[in-house]
């Protein structure tokens, strides 16, 4: 499970953040978890709120996470895009969803994931 390592190396880097900018407590952390990072979300919030528990300073701190929509480039056409944006009829399956696997500006089907494996701490709220 190396979701309680990554868990464990953030914890880390809170508590040096903490002591840089002379914080007793961390309150609110937010962190960005790709969607092809191969991170399991409820296995890293698991063992973050378990060794949390060990540090005063972050003990009651509240861990939000956010996972982007995942992102793809058109091998053709080189347009990239998420599957959160509309697609204005070009690659719409039959009933209306999206088809993972059309592109939205020339329907082309060679697609390659963009990005999408990062772990990012994106904000601290501290006191």
């Amino acid at each position: 499970m190396h979701e309680l390592s990554l868990a464990q190396g953030l914890i880390e880097q809170l508590h040096t953040l903490a002591a840089e900018h002379k914080a007793e407590r961390i309150l609110r952390i937010t962190v960005v978890i790709g969607p092809f990072s191969g991170i399991v979300v409820d296995s890293f919030s698991f063992g973050f709120d378990a060794l949390k528990q060990e540090s005063p300073v972050i003990r009651e701190a509240v861990l939000e996470i956010d996972v982007p929509p995942p992102s793809y480039t058109c091998l053709d056409c080189e347009q990239v895009f998420s599957l959160e944006q509309e697609h204005h009829g070009v690659g719409q399956m039959p009933h209306g969803g999206l088809s993972k696997d059309t592109c939205i500006a020339c329907s082309s089907h060679r697609l390659a994931a963009s990005g999408g494996d990062e772990l990012i701490l994106k904000q601290i709220e501290m006191e």
